[in-house]
C-alpha cells in the first residue's frame, strides 16, 4: 500500500486493510546492540518528537506529512483524538526497549496543526508520555501552534497542560501574503494569537517567513517590526522555498529577485539584533535563556525518538545510529501501532555518510560544534572529517581550534557550499 496517498479517515468505523508483517526486529533492541563497526563510548542526549497530522488546510507550500481533515473525513465528524492518543502510546510503549533508562531533556509537539487537539487531549499525552518515559523535570515541550485555531484562553489551557514553549506558525502579519501562502488566518488573529501567547507562556517562538510572492523589502522589515513588537523571546525565520511533491512546486509563484531575499535577510538580521536577540542558528533568533532545547538537540547531532503519523528517529546504539520511520498515513498508522507494527523501516546510517550527517546539521549553529562531539556521537575518528575541513579552512568557509569547529560569516551565508565539502566520495 502507497502510504504517501492520503486515504478517508474511518476511524471508529469499519475496518481497515489488512496489516502487512512487519519486521519483528526493528524493535528487538538485540538486533541494533549486535557488534558492528562504529565505537560510540556514550549516547547522546534524547529528545521526543509526536507528530499530530491533521491541519484545517494544506498550505501549498508545505511538505510536512500533514493532512487536511474536512478532506479526510465525513462532514462534522470529529478529529479522533482519544483513538490516536491511544496509538501514540501503544507506539511508544513499543519502542521502549530501544531508549529503556536514557532520560528525556525536551519534547515536541508537532504537525500538521497540533493545536487543532483539545487542551485536555495534549493534557493526556503529556501525562501518557510522563507515565512512560523518565522526562526530565525541567524538560522543554514545545507545542505548534496556528493562529487559526486560536480561541481565547486556548493556549493558556495547554500552558495548564503541561506545555513550556508555544512555537506559533504566523508566517505574516499582512493579508495579502498571508492569502497567497494559504494561510487560514488573517492579521487580526495573528496579533490576537500572539498576544495570548506572549501573556501565558515566558518562552515562545514565532515562525516568520520570507521573500513570499509579491514581497517586498519594506513588506519585509513591516513584518518584522509588527513580530518584534510583542518582544518575542525567540523568532525563526524562513526563506519561502518551492519544495517538491506540493502545490508551489507544480504552479509556481512569482518570488522576490535572489538579491532582493539577501537584502530582506539583512535586513531581518539587523533589526532582530537591534531587540536583542542572537542568530545561534542559520534560521533560529533567541534571546540570551531561551535558544530552542529540542533543536539544537537535533543540530548537535543529539538522539530523537519521533512517534506519531510519517515521524521519524535517529537512534544511537553501542556501534551504529539507525533512523527509524513510522508508516505515514494517518488510519494505517493507527491502525499498525496498535499492533505494535508502526515502524515501517529503519535504516543504518552507514559509516561513510555520517560524518556528513553530522555537518549538516551543527554547521547550521554559529558556534559550531566541539570536535569531542564528534567523536562521542559518530564514533568515528577524527581524520574522517580532517580533509573537508582543512578544505573548509582554506576556503575561508570555517574556522577551528585545539577544541572546536565553526562556520565564519562566510560559510554561515554560504552554507550549502560548506556542508557539501563533508559528502561522502
Amino acid at each position: 500500500m502507497n502510504d504517501d496517498q492520503a486515504k478517508p479517515v474511518t476511524w471508529p468505523g469499519a475496518p481497515g486493510p489488512a496489516l502487512a508483517a512487519a519486521d519483528p526486529q526493528l524493535n528487538d533492541v538485540r538486533h541494533w546492540m549486535r557488534p558492528g563497526t562504529l565505537q560510540l563510548k556514550s549516547l547522546p542526549p534524547l529528545s521526543l518528537y509526536i507528530h499530530l497530522p491533521w491541519c484545517l488546510k494544506k498550505c501549498p507550500y508545505c511538505d510536512f506529512n500533514s493532512h487536511e481533515w474536512s478532506a479526510t473525513a465525513a462532514p462534522g465528524q470529529p478529529l479522533p483524538e482519544q483513538p490516536y492518543l491511544d496509538a501514540l502510546r501503544a507506539d511508544l510503549e513499543a519502542s521502549l526497549p530501544l531508549i529503556w533508562g536514557r532520560p528525556v531533556h525536551s519534547v515536541f509537539i508537532g504537525g500538521g496543526t497540533p493545536s487543532l487537539f483539545s487542551p485536555e487531549a495534549i493534557d493526556r499525552l503529556l501525562a501518557d508520555v510522563r507515565a512512560l518515559l523518565r522526562l526530565d523535570a525541567d524538560a522543554e515541550i514545545t507545542l505548534e501552534a496556528n493562529p487559526g485555531t486560536f480561541e481565547k484562553d486556548r493556549f493558556r489551557a495547554f500552558r495548564q497542560a503541561g506545555v513550556t514553549r508555544l512555537s506559533i506558525g504566523v508566517q505574516s502579519f499582512n493579508d495579502v501574503h498571508l492569502r497567497a501562502l494559504g494561510r487560514v488566518h488573517d492579521r487580526a488573529q495573528a496579533m490576537a494569537a500572539v498576544e495570548e501567547a506572549a501573556q501565558a507562556f515566558d518562552t515562545f517562538n514565532l515562525d516568520i517567513m520570507y521573500a513570499l510572492p509579491g514581497q517586498t523589502l519594506a513588506d519585509c522589515e513591516a513584518d518584522m517590526r509588527t513580530a518584534l513588537s510583542f518582544q518575542p523571546p525567540h523568532i525563526s525565520i524562513y526563506h519561502l522555498t518551492l519544495e517538491p511533491n506540493t502545490y508551489f512546486a507544480k504552479y509556481p509563484p512569482t518570488l522576490p529577485p535572489d538579491d532582493d531575499a539577501y537584502a530582506m535577510l539583512d535586513r531581518i538580521t539587523e533589526l532582530t539584533a537591534e531587540a536583542g536577540l542572537d542568530r545561534y542558528e542559520v534560521s533560529a533568533y533567541a534571546k540570551p535563556g531561551h535558544r530552542c532545547w529540542h533543536n539544537l538537540n537535533y543540530w548537535q547531532f543529539g538522539d530523537y525518538l519521533g512517534i506519531g503519523a510519517g515521524a521519524h528517529s535517529k537512534l544511537s546504539f553501542a556501534h551504529r545510529v539507525a533512523r527509524p520511520v513510522r508508516v505515514r498515513e494517518p488510519r494505517l498508522y493507527m491502525e499498525r501501532a496498535m499492533a505494535g507494527q508502526a515502524v515501517v523501516s529503519a535504516d543504518e546510517v552507514r559509516r561513510a555518510e555520517l560524518p556528513f550527517e553530522f555537518m549538516l546539521n551543527s554547521l547550521r549553529l554559529r558556534e559550531g560544534f566541539a570536535l569531542q562531539d564528534f567523536l562521542d556521537r559518530t564514533g568515528l575518528p577524527l581524520s574522517a572529517i580532517e580533509r573537508g575541513m582543512s578544505a573548509a579552512v582554506g576556503k575561508g568557509l570555517m574556522e577551528r581550534d585545539a577544541l572546536r569547529a565553526w562556520p565564519t560569516a562566510h560559510g554561515f551565508d554560504f552554507l550549502s557550499d560548506l556542508q557539501s565539502l563533508f559528502l561522502p566520495d
